[in-house]
């Protein structure tokens, strides 16, 4: 897990090498363990590298596969046409062989990688067996090996999340690719010199070119609709993201030639070489649930390859809860069941605190329990510090809580943590969304026994307000014209926008929602779209961000995208049924689950008291609130 940096000059136009450096040191707590730059000089186009000590224990590992290089300590004013460069944090091979940027075959190929792939012992076995020879025992020289052997071909053989830039000397060209579901980040920037890479948004900020320009459109759908991730643009004008499932080839003597006044998306065309299967599920329920056990296990014993010691988040739900008990599992088999470490946040409300659940499951798998309070002080103390790792502004103080989670686990010294992030967007666990999408098409489809039934289990189970329910179901079926009467008649009023100066923000007011799938009235799509575009890469956001600001690198088994491809294939009963949320989960870790984590109905996550904190601390948010609006130029107005 690391950061990463990168340029490609256009043509008769270079970059200084130390703005590289520069911009690889914003990240530094991407990777507080080693740095390394790689860079082609525009007069002479030989190869400058530059780093600490061990690039030079790396160098003489390597002698064979390098071209001759001159070490430079500082690259300062040199010009240079294109460059990477490389923040560590060491996971596997913790030696100088696993420096980075990487080359192999004498200086052909070069890569600058963030991320893990897990199955890189399996791949690295397939090369060896076509001839491949490995010096270390990292799964960085297994990536550009099988770069070298397969081409755009090998992203489908990895297993894992990354993000990364390959130099390929001899078709003159870079490859750049970001992980199927974009754990991890990839952005793109470009002025009249350049065009740029990195993993964090800020890096960028040090270029004579930037200025921070807010874009309106993005501004507005996370105003309005609280999303932001869900397109290729950021909330910064000419910042763009390579999108989960995509990579782009960017060849270097067409680039040269490009106008560089051309938009970034005729310049870096991308290409999706990921997209989620829609094969069905043709085998029964009991046949699912074992599936789902097979592969999740498989998912959880990958992710726990490393150098280093491995704990997990605990929340006490189901998510968090089937990590820990098939970690404790897998542990226990290696004869490490005493190195499990488990980090959790907790609450004084007892509304918002979930000591209870997490309790049962730390009894059952003997895990060291690590505990922190948020609270509101640390919060407004915090809130500048993780705004400027975010970069971009979030919707909910569960972030905080993350964040507080991290810091223990750093103040341990765990370097890695598995965490359940994208079990809700798969096994519709988002329940009051999904509840009511379930009644809407029990509806449609006339089966009124079964909507009836689980009126009834959901409102047992959950506490849902079936009355409510069926009075939306109903609604549901008639065009959206006759439902804006309707609201009249009732005297409900659409969502007002009078704190928003929509003149100020010039955008085209359209729901986002609808453009992505997510306001279809059906599982499967809704699933869809929360997984490709809207709530997992928010998520996914937020928890890089969290993780890499205290140096620890977050894994996400539920993103196996074999355990993802398994469970969207099932049908929509599997996942919820008779009042039973996330079905073939509880079912299918029948036994590895404590009882009390699997008959769990209700819901928290990373919560934390906000209606508390408002209520409590009035005065001081309204102050917020003020200057919020002050200094957003006329975008926010405070309505008294």
């Amino acid at each position: 897990m690391c950061g990463i940096s990168g340029f490609i000059a256009f043509k008769n136009k270079f970059v200084l090498a130390k703005h590289l450096e520069q911009m690889t040191q914003q990240i530094k707590h991407r990777g507080p363990d080693d740095e390394g730059y790689f860079a082609i000089n525009l007069k002479s186009q030989e190869f400058i590298l530059s780093g600490v000590d061990s690039v030079k224990i790396f160098d003489k590992k390597f002698a064979a596969s390098y071209l001759p290089q001159q070490n430079v300590e500082n690259l300062a004013e040199e010009q240079c046409k294109l460059g990477f460069g490389h923040r560590r944090l060491a996971i596997l091979d913790l030696s100088a062989l696993g420096h980075q940027p990487l080359s192999i075959d004498q200086g052909n190929y070069w890569i600058c990688f963030n991320g893990e792939v897990f199955n890189y012992l399996e791949i690295k076995l397939e090369l060896e067996l076509l001839g491949y020879n490995f010096i270390s025992t990292s799964d960085t020289e297994v990536i550009l090996a099988a770069y070298k052997e397969w081409g755009e071909q090998c992203l489908a053989k990895f297993n894992g999340m990354f993000a990364f830039l390959v130099y390929d000397k001899l078709k003159q060209q870079v490859f750049i690719a970001r992980d199927r579901f974009g754990i991890k980040p990839l952005y793109c920037y470009k002025d009249s010199q350049a065009i740029y890479f990195a993993s964090e948004i800020k890096q960028f900020s040090i270029l004579p070119s930037w200025q921070a320009k807010l874009n309106h459109q993005m501004a507005y759908d996370f105003l309005v609709y609280g999303l932001s991730d869900h397109r290729h643009e950021t909330l910064f004008q000419d910042v763009f993201q390579l999108r989960g499932g995509e990579f782009a080839i960017i060849n270097l003597a067409n680039f040269e030639a490009l106008n560089s006044n051309l938009e970034m998306q005729q310049i870096l065309k991308t290409k999706q070489w990921y997209e989620l299967p829609q094969q069905a599920y043709l085998k029964g329920y009991n046949d699912a649930k074992n599936d789902f056990r097979t592969v999740f296990e498989q998912a959880v014993k990958l992710r726990l390859r490393s150098d280093v010691d491995i704990g997990s988040c605990l929340s006490g739900g189901l998510d968090s809860s089937a990590i820990v008990s098939v970690m404790a599992n897998e542990l226990d088999k290696q004869g490490k069941i005493s190195k499990l470490k488990t980090f959790s946040a907790c609450s004084e409300h007892a509304q918002f605190d979930e000591r209870e659940y997490i309790e049962e499951v730390v009894k059952q798998t003997q895990a060291q329990s690590f505990y922190c309070y948020p609270d509101l002080e640390r919060l407004l103390f915090k809130m500048d510090q993780i705004t400027w790792h975010q970069d971009e502004p979030f919707g909910s103080t569960s972030i905080y809580a993350q964040w507080a989670v991290f810091a223990e686990a750093k103040q341990q010294k765990v370097k890695v943590l598995l965490d359940g992030q994208g079990a809700d967007e798969q096994l519709a666990g988002y329940q009051g969304l999904y509840f009511q999408i379930l009644l809407n098409q029990l509806l449609r489809r006339g089966n009124i026994v079964q909507l009836i039934k689980e009126l009834k289990l959901l409102k047992k189970n959950h506490g849902f307000d079936s009355k409510k329910g069926l009075l939306k179901a109903i609604m549901s079926l008639f065009p959206d014209r006759v439902k804006v009467v309707v609201g009249k008649i009732l005297g409900k009023q659409q969502y007002a926008l009078d704190w928003l100066n929509t003149e100020k923000l010039k955008v085209k007011q359209i729901n986002p929602f609808i453009q992505t799938g997510l306001a279809k009235a059906n599982i499967k799509q809704t699933l869809k779209s929360q997984i490709c575009y809207n709530n997992l890469s928010m998520l996914l956001h937020w928890e890089d961000r969290d993780s890499m600001a205290h140096s620890i690198e977050s894994r996400v088994p539920f993103l196996d995208f074999r355990l993802v491809e398994l469970i969207f294939s099932m049908p929509d009963e599997f996942k919820i049924y008779n009042g039973v949320t996330k079905r073939v989960l509880r079912d299918g870790l029948d036994g590895v689950l404590p009882n009390k984590i699997k008959n769990r109905m209700n819901k928290l996550g990373f919560a934390t008291p906000e209606e508390i904190w408002l209520r409590d601390n009035e005065i001081i948010f309204r102050q917020l609130i003020s200057e919020a609006v002050t200094i957003s130029g006329g975008i926010l107005k405070l309505n008294e």
